[in-house]
């Protein structure tokens, strides 16, 4: 799709994306569309400015043509290469950071049509080879009006072989998706695109332009070769299930992912959670109450209903993958919890498209965020349990890491998220707890030289508030470490 030149003036990488605004000035262009995949641009960010040593000013660049990536990019070298570039960093990032969803979101980034000059003209390919071989193995998409658009089917089907390596639903990978191709010739150079910076979600999904090149049975047969989560477990390090359970603990924490009893029933819950933590080995099934007599439950306690319910979790001991949805079957529980409410969000969005149920399919994809939130949240309120029981955690050589939310910090007149300790942790404000949050616990790993269990807890309590908003993130992430703001 046609491009025009864009200056973009950015304060600073640490601040230059929050998940609201960023500060920029743009030249009058004629058809953009760098933001149509908008949510996968501010979570790639987010996770590239973690550890940033190129100093790229934001995600967003990386789709513009090379005249303009050059302003934002002034320390690469070869701008071709952009896309691949702040992809590898940014899955680097998250898979250090036991941050599946940032894994995710980098691959689906590395997939994006680039803008190009004119209908029918497909972007120039990298012609270096990344560090992680998951973005390595992935171009991107092509103008959808090009000869080369040919090669996105192939494309949309390699980043579902990738999603699945890591644990994550095959599936998002027609996420990456472009639109519906243009007219050759087009001398407006529109193409059938949008661009909303302000569409948190993407503008391309909520006008219903996305156009995947495959079908979901193509994609899933594709991937039944594919180990579910084998890459993110071989870099995740010894006992640490990064990759497909967010960065869970090894043993009570782990074991703690198998829910049976219903979400009030705490004392239930208590009971499964102690004996996992007594024994340090997730046997795959909740021993607490609830169980039954063929070791055989359902995980997924997520009660929305819009579209349908999500699909049963199946957990059984004495398996390799013992959890399993529709058949399909998981090494760990967070991957298939991931995989059903996404089974969920599609069921949901065909019955929007088909006019069966009436909103859209944006209440679709609200509820796989609050069906993913309300599991992840369950495994935090157990694990949290655990380490209540046991002694509190050490923070290393700095002090407290609580998390504040309020107005008027850094000048801001919005409320936001900072460090209440800054000789410790100092990181300026931001919108979005993730940056604050994922800091906190990289200090706690480096500079603070924290223990093992405490950066764990700490990804753990990461992930939890970025499931919820404003004063309740904050209070979930203080809640998670034992500390106050």
């Amino acid at each position: 799709m046609k491009y025009g030149t864009a200056l973009v003036a950015l304060a600073g990488f640490a601040s230059a994306r929050e998940v609201n605004l960023y500060s920029r000035k743009v030249s009058k262009r004629e058809v953009p569309q760098e933001h149509s995949h908008e949510a996968t641009l501010r979570a790639t960010n987010d996770a590239l400015q973690l550890d940033n040593p190129l100093e790229i000013q934001d995600t967003v660049f990386a789709l513009l043509g090379n005249a303009a990536a050059a302003e934002g990019a002034p320390n690469v070298a070869n701008l071709d290469c952009l896309q691949q570039i702040i992809a590898d960093q940014a899955f680097t990032n998250a898979k250090a950071a036991g941050d599946l969803e940032g894994q995710t979101q980098a691959i689906l980034f590395r997939a994006l049509e680039r803008n190009t000059g004119s209908v029918g003209l497909a972007s120039v390919s990298c012609n270096e080879t990344a560090v992680n071989p998951e973005i390595a193995a992935i171009q991107q998409h092509q103008d959808p009006a090009s000869e080369e658009a040919a090669d996105n089917a192939a494309i949309e089907l390699e980043v579902a072989r990738q999603l699945a390596s890591i644990g994550a639903d095959p599936l998002i990978a027609l996420q990456s998706a472009t639109f519906p191709p243009g007219e050759l010739g087009d001398p407006t150079g529109a193409g059938n695109t949008c661009n909303d910076l302000e569409d948190a979600d993407g503008c391309i999904f909520t006008l219903d332009l996305l156009t995947p090149a495959v079908s979901e049975d193509e994609i899933m047969a594709a991937v039944a070769d594919v180990d579910a989560g084998a890459g993110a477990d071989a870099g995740a390090g010894a006992g640490e299930d990064a990759g497909a359970d967010e960065g869970a603990d090894e043993g009570a924490d782990d074991a703690c992912t198998v829910i049976v009893a219903p979400p009030e029933d705490d004392a239930a819950d208590e009971t499964g959670a102690d004996a996992g933590a007594d024994a340090g080995v997730d046997t795959g099934v909740d021993t607490g109450a609830g169980g039954n007599a063929t070791g055989t439950v359902n995980v997924q306690t997520f009660t929305g209903s819009l579209g349908g319910v999500a699909p049963a979790v199946e957990s059984s001991a004495g398996s390799d993958r013992p959890f399993a949805v529709n058949g399909a079957s998981f090494t760990t529980a967070g991957a298939a919890l991931q995989r059903s409410c996404s089974v969920q969000k599609n069921a949901c969005a065909n019955a929007a498209n088909a006019g069966q149920i009436e909103g859209g399919t944006q209440q679709c994809e609200a509820q796989e965020t609050e069906c993913r939130a309300a599991n992840s949240l369950k495994r935090l309120r157990r694990s949290v349990l655990s380490r209540r029981q046991a002694n509190a955690l050490d923070f290393g050589a700095c002090g407290s890491p609580a998390i504040q939310f309020a107005v008027g910090l850094d000048g801001r007149e919005d409320a936001s998220f900072q460090n209440v300790n800054n000789a410790d942790f100092n990181h300026g404000s931001a919108q979005a707890i993730r940056i604050i949050a994922d800091f906190t616990c990289s200090r706690l790993q480096s500079s603070c030289q924290a223990s093992e269990d405490t950066v764990q807890a700490c990804e753990q309590a990461s992930q939890a508030a970025q499931a919820a908003t404003g004063q309740a993130a904050a209070d979930a992430f203080n809640s998670a470490l034992g500390v106050s703001a």
